[in-house]
């Protein structure tokens, strides 16, 4: 019966309840059982309590028994302390902590390892460093347990520092600790700790561990060394899925898709089948680069082989669609994981918010917002930032300023984007003040802080206030400039319509010795695209050489584009021919870029060799494709591709592809078609309808429709000055006088105010401006003017309406472009073929003759782009083919 123990609650007296004349002599009260035999019963009787989830009541017994100088085993307290990181409980941990010495007869290394352990897995990393600090002995098992618990808090560079430490104190890892190191190496990109950890490991004679080898794989593979890979991955006796894996992600992030899928099959032939985290890779490397539908079909294919995706796999394509602007698509794969039951992490509603910020699609975004809410994340800092950014950008700036409150711990990206979306919304002032209210909560402001401060008063155009802070961020805020610092400048300029403010501060950036990035570049390359910025784009394109950018996708397509606008449509040729990769964009842009240079043979030629390249085309594709038709007159070929446009792509027409039918009609003479096609249109008609019919009855002489299209185009833009000079010139072609027309008449101009008419030239660098009626002196000769017109007299058409846009010509009075080409013609050096004017409106038919023949006469080239296309003369014809 003595050995028999019967489970009951014991109820130690406290020093409250003793006599106050107590006084006993020694610790062990003569009352009780020998000491061995009372030790024995506590801690069998402790063990009893734990095993029932009775912890609490067992601390609490300890502190009586310590107070009566009973001992526990070594193995009972250590059984205690792993209860305490069975529960999480931090405070019951510190309490057995507290009575350590008084119920241990000798604290050993163990034990205090094991003490640091509860702290660091009961979430108190700071109360694991003083234990460890506190050691006496630390031993392979001490440093181990320290390295493993800034492991498990992604603290890397502090296992790196331990490491190095525990070096210095003479132990070396073993097989078990180095995978920890190996990771930490791994994930701050230490290949140098990497390399030494390896050469240890082989003197060590660890190499030929599995788990070692795989750990210094992944190290190899994420520093970008895939040689060193190579070599260890083929050494290995022994490979197992890690192995595969690793090898395989190191492939991936060199972007050697084909490699990765040939080891994925060589993975299958060796009879390791791949799992989840293989698929994962893939999927993901899909997404970096771009590809997001066939990181679709890798995860279609992975269904498949009866592997379902997890919640990393559906983030990463959630993620993935998002950062590549197909946010509508991100939110339906996110619809489908509700679907297929899988609980969203926190990133991945991070991303779907994001997604609808992008789409400003508040009422997702509101009930995204509720799930954030349901599943307890709404006091995390990355999705209430997203929620913010939601908020900002559907401007509901209260719902914003509320989430951004209730982020308990802000960081600088929360302010920054609550900064950001006053500046959206037009409130710099208050932006500013939340912009100074940072120092009050000790948070530095970064550079995108100051950089969304610039591009907000640049945008809301206070250019002052946004240099002020351009200049002021190294000076007060100590944040070094950044190219995106000059890209809020260019692009502010840009929008404010300063151009040559933008290429000043563009050259200002390089001088200061920033290199221009993509964004700088796709910026300030529209601002070039006209006829007097070729030798800017040429500039622009060595730039891009300088910085290695040219196979960046975007900027080719952007230079592709803005050479075809200036002129240069052999460079866009050359570009296009020497890309790797090409999409939608790059084959529309030097479509259309052909068919602004007139060449409609050349367009309808590569549209085809699109097509069998596989490329699908799209809505751009259409309007460039029957846009060319019409430039070549053949009418059923274009109303065939703006039929299969609907019936086979299933692209619903737009305006444009409304206008490239009705210019398709009017070229070729089919102006009744033309109305009935009009006629027919499911959407309203607009300016650049009528506009095209005007065009072509004036081409083709025809009176009525004319006026008829001139009054529509009146009746749209009553206050447009153009569109009533040249009703009132129709209504005398007509032989109605100017006194008995209804139509409210242009007021006359008089010589003091700014011209309508403006054409400019470039000329040594120079650019340089004509006005219309501008008075002639030595450079441009009146009388050089005159004997081309001369000459040119009697071979005008007999059919086109001649109508202008602006005011006749006289004695006094010479159109700005003709001004702009004899200036060119005197000062240009022989050995430039080539002359470029931009004006601002259509030019009249006698000076598209004066073009033709300086263009044959002097054998040059001219470039002359008006309000309706792009003349290019040469040898005495002109692109438009006379039609514009």
């Amino acid at each position: 019966m003595e050995s028999v123990i019967l489970p009951c609650k014991s109820i130690f007296p406290t020093i409250s309840e003793l006599p106050q004349n107590y006084h006993p002599k020694t610790k062990v009260p003569i009352n009780f059982v020998p000491n061995t035999e009372q030790s024995r019963f506590t801690d069998t009787h402790l063990d009893y309590l734990c095993k029932n989830g009775r912890l609490s009541e067992a601390i609490t017994n300890l502190e009586s028994i310590s107070q009566y100088g009973y001992k526990v085993k070594t193995e009972t307290f250590s059984r205690l302390i792993e209860s305490c990181i069975n529960e999480k409980s931090l405070y019951l941990g510190r309490k057995l902590h507290k009575e350590m010495n008084f119920l241990l007869k000798k604290v050993d290394p163990f034990i205090e390892t094991k003490l640091l352990g509860m702290y660091s897995k009961c979430g108190s990393l700071q109360e694991a460093y003083e234990m460890f600090d506190k050691m006496r002995k630390r031993d392979l098992f001490a440093w181990s347990a320290m390295i493993g618990a800034c492991s498990r808090d992604c603290r890397w560079s502090e296992v790196m520092e331990l490491f190095y430490m525990m070096m210095g104190d003479g132990v070396v890892p073993d097989s078990f600790l180095f995978p920890k190191i190996l990771q930490a190496c791994a994930n701050c990109g230490d290949v140098e700790t990497g390399i030494l950890i390896h050469s240890i490991a082989i003197r060590c004679g660890m190499i030929s561990k599995i788990f070692v080898n795989n750990s210094l794989l992944a190290v190899y593979a994420k520093c970008g060394l895939l040689d060193c890979a190579k070599r260890i991955f083929e050494s290995m006796e022994m490979r197992d899925t890690v192995s595969w894996n690793s090898i395989i992600m190191a492939y991936c992030h060199k972007g050697d898709i084909v490699e990765a899928w040939r080891l994925l099959n060589l993975m299958r032939l060796e009879g390791v089948e791949p799992d989840l985290i293989t698929w994962n890779i893939l999927i993901a490397s899909y997404n970096q680069l771009g590809r997001c539908d066939e990181a679709l079909e890798v995860m279609k294919e992975m269904e498949g082989n009866g592997i379902m995706p997890d919640v990393f796999t559906w983030t990463c394509l959630i993620s993935g669609m998002s950062q590549h602007n197909r946010n509508s698509q991100a939110l339906e794969l996110f619809r489908e994981m509700i679907l297929n039951g899988v609980t969203p992490s926190e990133v991945t509603l991070t991303s779907a918010v994001s997604a609808c910020a992008s789409l400003k699609d508040l009422r997702k975004g509101r009930e995204l917002h509720s799930l954030v809410v349901k599943l307890g994340f709404d006091g995390g800092v990355i999705v209430g930032n997203a929620l913010v950014d939601l908020y900002s950008k559907c401007g509901k700036l209260e719902a914003a300023r509320l989430v951004f409150d209730m982020i308990p711990e802000k960081d600088v990206y929360s302010w920054n984007s609550l900064i950001g979306g006053y500046c959206q919304a037009g409130c710099c002032g208050k932006a500013y003040d939340l912009f100074m209210k940072m120092h009050e909560f000790e948070v530095s402001p970064n550079v995108i802080t100051w950089n969304v401060l610039i591009t907000g008063h640049m945008q809301n155009g206070d250019e002052d206030q946004a240099l002020d802070l351009f200049w002021r961020m190294e000076k007060d805020g100590n944040i070094e400039r950044d190219a995106a610092s000059w890209n809020a400048l260019i692009a502010g300029y840009l929008h404010n319509g300063q151009k040559d403010k933008a290429l000043g501060i563009f050259r200002k950036m390089q001088s200061f010795g920033f290199k221009p990035n993509t964004v700088t570049i796709l910026s300030i390359l529209p601002a070039c695209a006209n006829l007097i910025g070729a030798k800017k784009v040429k500039e622009i394109h060595c730039c891009v050489l300088r910085c290695n950018l040219e196979n960046e996708l975007s900027i080719a397509n952007s230079l592709i584009d803005t050479y075809s606008k200036s002129g240069g449509l052999q460079y866009s040729k050359t570009i296009f021919n020497g890309m790797s990769t090409k999409d939608i964009i790059s084959w529309n842009t030097l479509i259309a870029g052909y068919v602004l240079h007139g060449f409609s043979s050349e367009a309808t030629k590569l549209f085809h060799q699109m097509e069998e390249a596989g490329v699908k085309p799209n809505r751009g594709t259409f309007s460039s494709v029957i846009s060319s038709y019409g430039l070549a007159k053949m009418v059923e070929e274009g109303k065939r591709m703006f039929s299969s446009m609907s019936e086979e792509y299933r692209i619903v027409p737009g305006l444009e592809h409304y206008v490239a039918m009705v210019n398709l009609y009017g070229r070729s003479g089919k102006l009744e078609e033309a109305i009935d096609f009009i006629d027919n249109m499911t959407m309203e008609h607009d300016i650049s309808i009528w506009g095209a019919v005007l065009t072509a009855s004036c081409v083709h002489g025809n009176l009525n429709l004319a006026i008829h299209a001139g009054e529509q185009l009146l009746k749209l833009d009553p206050g447009n000055v153009v569109i009533h000079q040249l009703l009132l010139q129709l209504y005398v072609l007509r032989g109605i006088s100017e006194e008995s027309v209804t139509v409210m008449r242009p007021r006359k101009r008089n010589h003091h105010e700014e011209p309508l008419s403006w054409s400019w030239t470039e000329i040594n660098n120079v650019v340089h401006a004509f006005a219309s009626g501008q008075q002639s002196n030595s450079e441009v000769p009146d009388s050089w003017i005159k004997r081309k017109e001369v000459k040119m007299e009697g071979s005008s058409s007999c059919n086109r309406l001649c109508i202008k846009e602006e005011e006749n010509e006289d004695i006094t009075r010479v159109h700005s472009e003709k001004l702009a080409l004899s200036f060119a013609l005197i000062n240009s050096p022989q050995s430039s073929r080539v002359i470029r004017i931009v004006k601002n409106l259509r030019m009249c038919e006698d000076c598209h003759r004066i073009a033709k023949l300086v263009s044959q006469k002097y054998e040059r080239e001219i470039y002359i782009h008006d309000s309706k296309c792009l003349h290019h003369f040469k040898d005495g014809y002109c692109s438009c083919g006379n039609y514009w």
